[in-house]
């Protein structure tokens, strides 16, 4: 689920009240918003840009139609009001096209739109706490899903696909201790928002490049990531200014149950569950050369880059794909037909996103790198094994600064008792049937960015082994061939 998207840079003080309070100023109905794929902030030390003058910093923020932030601009000095008592306001809309033109069940193309909408409050302004942060936010989602209709990829095509409603996403209070070296977030969460977070994969607009396919597939309900969130607590600990460390425990299953379709069993992102174990996820993070935060002091040479490695545990009994409980192969005749269990889940994963080219420290022209691996046990998992790397190039072409260029590369293995489940079933019931093995996606894109509040984005995505060699329900005997999807995004920040 999704990823990725990343149109426009997601904070904490800029991801929240938008709908709430925008809507009745400004009133659009429901419509799309950027794909959330992207941190809720922006990954340590890998800024594209070098750090801003401390006058250019206190300068005024531009007002003018294509140089604002935001398409509404100031709306009459409401954002200034707001944010003097602590409130800051977004709304943000994405709206895209893509197009099934070679392989699949079927060719053909959908629509999809997410508008996300919301409020952050910082405390001290609001009510004189220092360190707290209030955030809500919901998303209005609508469209139709190309993967369920065209594709069936394990790889998602687009990082917004999800059922459409209207639902609540994220409901947190977050306080800051030690001098702003710690902080604890408390409530209902996203964890594809701050764990497991690629900035230039963010790039992409592929489900995988943002919540990967590993975890989206094998954790219960996809986990608590985009559409979903579960209730639960994370704290984060910055000992030193290279070095941030972070953990989670949340609640297991974001659904509540396991027998049906996650996104209908928590239609509205209401079910606010602590019944469903436990899911643990930890990280830690090394920046380097990562630019400091005092624009007068003197600025690392290198070039930046962000290194991570992190776990996760989930405590519920997870069922094995291939064996029964009487040891028979569940595609075996004979078998009972009942799952065997594994006593809890589990993986690892490792990011890196580096910068390695940029002509001078202040141009704003660079290439930056990313790749992230993961795995889980074969005997309880669909996935056992993902990667997935790119490169992206920022300003590639004169006066276009703020365009990024990129190509990407997704694989996912299925798992080893996964597939000879499928080796079971052309033995025993079904001869030639095909075994999965892995499924790879190529993408390539550019994001164009119109004025600071609105973004094109062209794509083009090539999927081999769709499913990893999934039968075709509507040619006996073929797999699903590959796929080649195009599509176009727009985003647009109110």
């Amino acid at each position: 689920m999704k990823n990725r998207f990343e149109s426009a840079p997601r904070t904490p003080r800029l991801d929240a009240l938008a709908a709430l309070l925008l809507s009745l100023a400004a009133a659009p109905a429901f419509a799309q918003s950027p794909s959330p794929a992207a941190a809720a902030e922006p990954a340590p030390g890998v800024s594209d840009a070098a750090p801003a003058p401390a006058a250019d910093a206190a300068a005024p923020a531009p007002t003018g139609f294509w140089e604002r932030s935001n398409l509404f601009g100031n709306m009459g000095g409401l954002r200034d009001v707001l944010g003097d008592h602590g409130v800051t306001l977004i709304l943000q809309e994405t709206s895209e096209y893509l197009y099934n033109a070679a392989g699949g069940t079927q060719r053909g193309g959908a629509y999809q739109g997410l508008t996300q909408f919301g409020f952050n409050v910082d405390t001290e302004k609001a009510v004189g706490l220092p360190g707290g942060t209030f955030n809500v936010s919901a998303l209005q989602i609508h469209g139709t899903n190309l993967t369920q209709r065209y594709l069936q990829t394990l790889q998602t095509a687009t990082g917004i696909e999800a059922n459409s409603t209207t639902r609540l996403w994220e409901l947190w209070y977050q306080q800051a201790f030690l001098a702003g070296k710690a902080d604890v977030r408390v409530g209902q969460q996203s964890v594809d928002q701050e764990f497991m977070v690629s900035q230039y994969a963010a790039t992409f607009m592929n489900a995988t490049f943002g919540w990967p396919v590993l975890p989206s597939t094998d954790l219960p309900s996809g986990g608590p990531a985009y559409p979903l969130s579960s209730l639960g607590v994370r704290l984060r600990v910055k000992p030193a200014d290279a070095w941030t460390a972070m953990v989670g425990v949340f609640d297991g299953n974001p659904a509540g149950r396991s027998d049906g379709d996650a996104q209908v069993l928590n239609a509205h992102g209401t079910n606010f569950n602590l019944r469903s174990g436990a899911f643990v996820i930890g990280e830690l993070q090394y920046a380097l050369n990562a630019p400091s935060a005092d624009p007068k002091a003197p600025q690392p040479a290198g070039l930046p880059g962000t290194y991570k490695l992190g776990f996760w545990y989930q405590s519920q009994h997870t069922n094995d794909p291939r064996l029964g409980t009487d040891g028979l192969s569940l595609a075996n005749p004979a078998s009972n037909g009942i799952p065997a269990t594994h006593r809890g889940n589990y993986g690892f994963y490792a990011v890196a996103d580096q910068m390695v080219w940029r002509p001078s420290a202040d141009s704003p022209r660079s290439v930056g790198v990313f790749a992230r691996v993961m795995g889980a046990p074969g005997d309880r998992n669909v996935v056992d094994f993902a990667a997935n790397a790119g490169v992206t190039l920022k300003a590639p072409f004169k006066g276009r600064d703020d365009d990024t260029a990129g190509i990407a590369i997704g694989y996912a293995k299925i798992g080893s008792h996964a597939r000879a489940l499928d080796g079971d079933t052309g033995t025993y019931t079904t001869p030639g049937y095909p075994v999965r093995r892995a499924e790879t996606v190529i993408e390539a894109t550019y994001q164009y960015q119109v004025a600071p509040w609105w973004q094109l984005q062209a794509d083009v995505q090539h999927f081999f082994r769709p499913g990893g060699g999934i039968p075709n329900p509507n040619a006996a005997g073929a797999r699903i061939g590959d796929e080649t999807v195009v599509g176009v995004r727009t985003t647009i920040t109110f």
